[in-house]
């Protein structure tokens, strides 16, 4: 309780400046136990207040608040319920009556008792106090306290100051001197009062004897008073001479402040002199460059330079306040206004003259690039602009409306540059990859709408001559190309013509080389030029732009000058945003020509498709490990986007073909050619993507173009006459099995095992089927019992048999898949199987009836043997 205590007087009671004297655990009689405190309390200021207050913890059990008060004045009653047995509840009555049961008798008695020494101490009306023991009702309130009480209702309590132990020592000594002091108070008084007396005669007699030394006191005084009248008299003089001491040193002092106010405004004027002086003053070294500097020469373009620099800092000196007010600083500040105009103008005539000059130096190298595919060098030009980097930041600083011109007239110049030789650059990509100017320039006139085959062999052999094969091999695919190379050179690889394949293999290869050297040639001329133009220009190259930006923007149409005024240069988010829109000014020819040579290869053989897109995805990532929103990564990604759609176009095309394949009524079907092309399809793709960043797209077609094998697989097996159904199904996907396996495509699992699975069953099934022909009398022997048992299965029928059934599996089964031997060895298992399976049948329904076969499995594996050997 001592604690509880403890924590209400902190965190309730000392807050509010109350002390609490006594508290009780308490819950309301007749309910659910509630717990909670009746408290006790009194203010520490006067006029004292006394309360009792209702305290109980709070619902999460961790602090405590106060719920209500009541002033101990308005308390009535306070029935304790026995006054004799010990009894826990009690009632307080207030305007109504509360029913309290304590936690113990003894703290119900504790707080009773605290209660009556309140209402005795601090309270004029008296509190009823009903069945409470005499005992824990004192009859006076505590020693050294009091009280009186004025009208109303008021309280008015004076409080007696105790003796300390000095004063309590005299009166004992005094009282121990009177043998009646504790016996007869009276006579104790009477006697102090006589000697108080005696005291205070004692004291009177003492002052009339001191009369005389008054009298010679007083006299002393009057002397002493003579002497301070003498001395005030001499201070007075003294007075006068210090203040005509006074009035001649304040003129000295005024003198000497005149002199110091003037000294300090001099010093004050030679330092603003010099201040200006040297903050305003362009040396005639600087002016002279800047009026005379040759802007040609490393030298002059040096001390140009450090001209353009001075003059900058003395334009941009921070003047103080009334400097502007000064003539010779408004001349002085026109004198370099005029200087800066003429510099700059001067700068922006020269740069544009260098832009020109170096544009006709750079088109007269073009020559000697025109049999080769690789780009101008433009390292020599940027070298020799960076010489005025510093100058241009001058420009841009101090005149922007010139800076920006010259932005823009470099754009012009470059653009109509870099055109001409992207151009020639890519003519020549084109001539390299069809052999001659004129095939190339039918390839970039050639209408989508024309025959694929004359488009594309034409273009892949450089000449107008057709590939010869076999009319009959041709006629087996009826398809109409959608104008690629590719289904007329898939189709003669299955014509066997080797040389076509070869062609094949050459002209991707070729087509591949050098569509990488045309990225390889493009990513450092634009990387080198807009390293140039930040460093040149003075742009935030390197910083991370917050959107990007995939159309080239008007520039001609004064973007840039719609957004700054002239003279004002832009913040540098639209610096970032320059360098992007001069490089798509620039570069306005890259993404067309790069369009123009995709769709051109794509016409040559949209197989290169699986080309482009590999070398595209790596150069499209590295250009983003650089800087994600650089113009190159921007345009290659653009183009990467054309790049996906024909690779997309190229497998949607496959498996048009695939569901556009005829068969011929009257030969064997055989592999089906787009099962032999998705071989093609998946080694050439394997070779490619390997280690590509573009993985996801080819497992992505591999999955469309293996559902497609394989639905159209059943489908032409379904619409075989020639052929059977089981032999179509098991020789392809005994093929597409062995792809897989030779490939070990891991997106392909599921449908390599499927294959198997399907390549198996319909072994089985062909198997079976064609099993029925050697042992057809023996499924009737069953049914004409005992007939047939007599007439038995012959030796010589079974052998004919088997060697019947070997030739029309020969004549079902193609050469390419090899799978004779196999099927054979299988039909053998399976016959044997059947031999055990009609014997046990035989011996289960006539049992010691002696019938058996004429052959024995021995005889079947020698029949089979000897029939695999001499065919």
């Amino acid at each position: 309780m001592t604690a509880i205590k403890h924590a209400l007087q902190r965190d309730i009671f000392t807050p509010n400046d109350e002390r609490l004297l006594s508290i009780v655990n308490v819950c309301k009689a007749g309910k659910k136990k509630k717990n909670c405190f009746l408290c006790a309390t009194v203010t520490t200021e006067r006029p004292v207040q006394v309360k009792m207050v209702k305290v109980k913890k709070s619902d999460k059990g961790d602090f405590y608040k106060r719920q209500i008060a009541w002033a101990l004045r308005d308390l009535a009653v306070v029935d304790a319920k026995d006054a004799i047995k010990e009894n826990p509840e009690f009632d307080l009555h207030f305007e109504k009556v509360y029913k309290w049961v304590a936690s113990s008798t003894a703290e119900k008695n504790a707080f009773i008792s605290c209660i009556w020494k309140l209402n005795q101490r601090y309270l004029r009306k008296k509190i009823d106090f009903v069945n409470v023991s005499s005992q824990l009702l004192e009859e006076s309130v505590p020693s050294g306290e009091n009280q009186s009480v004025t009208g109303g209702d008021e309280e008015v309590v004076d409080v007696y100051q105790e003796l300390n132990a000095r004063e309590e020592q005299d009166i004992e000594i005094m009282m121990e001197g009177c043998e009646c002091a504790i016996s007869n108070a009276e006579a104790f008084a009477e006697r102090l009062s006589r000697e108080l007396q005696v005291l205070d005669g004692a004291n009177i007699q003492s002052i009339m004897a001191s009369e005389k030394q008054v009298n010679i006191l007083m006299k002393l005084l009057d002397e002493a008073l003579k002497e301070v009248d003498q001395i005030e008299l001499k201070l007075s003089s003294y007075e006068e001479m210090l203040q005509s001491v006074k009035e001649q040193m304040d003129q000295i002092s005024e003198s000497n402040h005149l002199i110091h106010l003037s000294n300090t405004n001099n010093v004050k004027l030679l330092s603003e002199i010099e201040f200006l002086v040297n903050h305003m003053d362009l040396a005639k070294g600087h002016i002279k460059a800047l009026q005379e500097g040759d802007l040609a020469s490393s030298r002059g373009i040096e001390a140009c330079t450090n001209a353009a620099d001075a003059l900058l800092q003395c334009m941009n000196v921070a003047l103080r306040p009334g400097h502007d007010m000064l003539l010779a600083v408004r001349q002085q500040q026109q004198r370099f206004s005029d200087l800066r105009e003429q510099f700059a103008r001067r700068l922006a005539s020269h740069l544009n003259n260098v832009f020109v000059q170096q544009g006709h130096d750079q088109s007269s190298t073009l020559a000697q690039h025109s049999v080769e595919l690789a780009l101008p060098n433009h390292h020599p030009f940027h070298r020799d602009l960076l010489r005025y980097a510093k100058l241009m930041e001058w420009l841009k600083s101090t005149d922007y409306g010139k800076y920006e011109g010259l932005t823009k007239n470099y754009m012009d110049y470059l653009s109509r540059l870099y055109e001409r030789e992207i151009k020639d650059f890519f003519e020549v990509a084109k001539i390299k990859m069809t052999g001659t100017t004129k095939e190339s320039k039918k390839f970039a006139t050639l209408p989508r709408k024309e025959s694929a085959v004359k488009q594309e062999t034409e273009s892949l052999h450089g000449s107008s001559g057709k590939l010869t094969g076999s009319t009959s091999s041709l006629n087996k695919l009826s398809v109409q190309s959608s104008g690629n190379r590719r289904s007329q050179s898939s189709s003669l690889l299955d014509m066997g013509n080797m040389s076509a394949s070869d062609l094949d293999v050459a002209d991707r290869t070729k087509f591949d080389k050098i569509f990488e050297q045309v990225l390889s040639e493009l990513e450092p001329l634009c990387l080198a030029e807009q390293d140039f133009i930040s460093k040149f220009f003075k742009l935030q190259q390197h910083q991370s732009m917050p959107g990007t930006m995939t159309e080239a923007e008007d520039l001609d149409g004064g973007t840039l000058s719609r957004q700054h005024n002239a003279g004002v240069p832009p913040p540098v988010s639209s610096e970032k945003d320059m360098i992007r829109q001069m490089m798509i000014k620039i570069f306005r020819c890259i993404e067309p020509e790069l369009n123009n040579l995709i769709a051109l290869g794509d016409k040559i053989d949209s197989f290169n498709s699986l080309y482009m897109l590999v070398k595209m995805s790596h150069h499209v990532w590295t250009a983003q490990n650089v800087d994600p929103a650089s113009f190159l990564s921007t345009t290659l990604g653009n183009v990467l986007v054309t790049v996906k759609r024909n690779f997309d176009k190229c497998i949607s095309n496959q498996i048009r073909q695939m569901e556009e394949v005829k068969i011929s009524k009257k030969s064997k079907v055989g592999i089906l050619p787009f099962v032999a092309e998705f071989e093609e399809f998946a080694g050439l793709a394997e070779s490619i993507f390997k280690n590509a960043e573009r993985r996801g797209d080819l497992d992505k077609a591999y999955t469309k173009l293996i559902r497609g094998v394989f639905v159209n697989v059943e489908k032409v097996a379904n619409e075989s006459q020639k052929t059977p159904r089981d032999v179509v199904m098991m020789e392809n996907f005994h093929h597409i099995f062995a792809t897989l396996s030779r490939l070990k495509i891991s997106c392909l699992e599921t449908e390599k095992k499927e294959a198997k699975q399907k390549y198996t069953d319909h072994l089985q099934s062909y198997v079976i089927y064609s099993l029925g022909q050697p042992l057809e009398k023996l499924n009737h022997f069953f049914e004409g019992v005992e007939a047939r048992v007599a007439q038995g299965i012959r030796e010589e029928e079974v052998k004919k048999g088997l060697d019947n059934l070997y030739k029309k599996v020969d004549k079902h089964l193609c050469e390419e898949e090899n799978l004779l031997q196999v099927v054979w060895h299988s039909m053998q298992d399976e016959f044997i199987r059947q031999y055990k399976h009609f014997e046990g049948l035989i011996a289960r329904c006539y049992p010691g009836s002696g019938v058996t076969m004429e052959f024995t499995i021995q005889d079947i594996l020698d029949y089979c043997s000897s029939i695999a050997q001499s065919h």
